[in-house]
């Protein structure tokens, strides 16, 4: 009997080392660097409501400029992608978390983006424009005092806005920009008089436009900003850097890129 016990005691420690000794790798497993290597698999970080940029068509397939280039750039690495919807709130944790490896979505450059990412060369830029409905009274900056402005909740839009040297958000109604999760939310504040004006990308302005009948809408003015648009991934990845700016440069030298921007932009 106690040669039985001790055999089995034996053939349990045997199975607890082997259990210690052995870590269950998961290919969901969050990265602390990306080099870009072939096969490698390349997640983007979007909004997959984003026109034109990266979006849902209607048989639910994502389809956009940065979808067209990013998959590019991925056959010209030899990389496997794969596109991840994420909360636009979030975008700058899922990166530095490993859980995505760039953002690639109309991804505006800003100063206090720079603190958090490191950005690929700009591949287009734009600029930030305030829409208001056809019939609306308002034709000015001037007369945005005490109006109701919505905008994406943590966009660049939002930054540039309250960062203006006109102080122009403190003479929206109540001092604020209503924001929402989408730019569909926004642009539908607008459609339903909800908001008096929105602030909007005029990249996705125009497309939207476009697309839902342009002369519903009017353009004021003047943008209230310009902005350079590029890739962000984390400050640690170095390597795959280098290997995008390098791949970005090739495509717009053999002219894919202004290929790609030009089946998407609407002028």
């Amino acid at each position: 009997m106690k040669k039985l016990m001790m055999i089995l005691s034996v053939v349990a420690a045997s199975f607890l080392l082997v259990a210690c000794g052995s870590t269950p790798k998961t290919t969901t497993e969050a990265k602390d660097v990306f080099l870009g290597e072939p096969s490698d698999t390349f997640i983007v970080g979007l909004d997959d409501t984003f026109v034109p940029m990266g979006f849902r068509d209607s048989k639910g397939n994502l389809v956009g400029l940065d979808i067209d280039l990013a998959t590019e750039v991925a056959k010209r690495l030899e990389l496997t992608i794969e596109f991840q919807p994420i909360d636009w709130a979030m975008k700058e944790t899922e990166l530095n978390a490993g859980n995505i490896d760039a953002i690639w979505n109309g991804y505006s450059v800003t100063q206090e983006r720079k603190e958090k990412v490191d950005f690929s060369i700009p591949y287009t830029g734009g600029g930030q424009i305030f829409v208001v409905l056809e019939d609306s009274p308002i034709q000015t900056w001037d007369d945005l005092k005490g109006k109701t402005v919505a905008a994406q909740q943590s966009s660049s839009t939002v930054d540039l806005l309250i960062n203006h040297e006109s102080g122009i958000v403190d003479t929206f109604a109540n001092g604020e920009i209503i924001q929402y999760p989408s730019y569909n939310d926004v642009f539908n504040d607008l459609d339903s008089n909800r908001s008096d004006a929105i602030a909007v990308s005029e990249i996705y302005a125009r497309y939207t436009m476009k697309q839902k009948g342009a002369q519903k809408y009017r353009v004021l003015d003047k943008s209230f900003a310009e902005e350079d648009t590029a890739v962000g991934v984390r400050k640690t990845d170095t390597v795959f850097l280098e290997k995008l700016n390098t791949t970005l440069t090739e495509m717009e030298k053999d002219g894919t890129l202004d290929e790609i921007k030009n089946k998407w932009i609407t002028e």
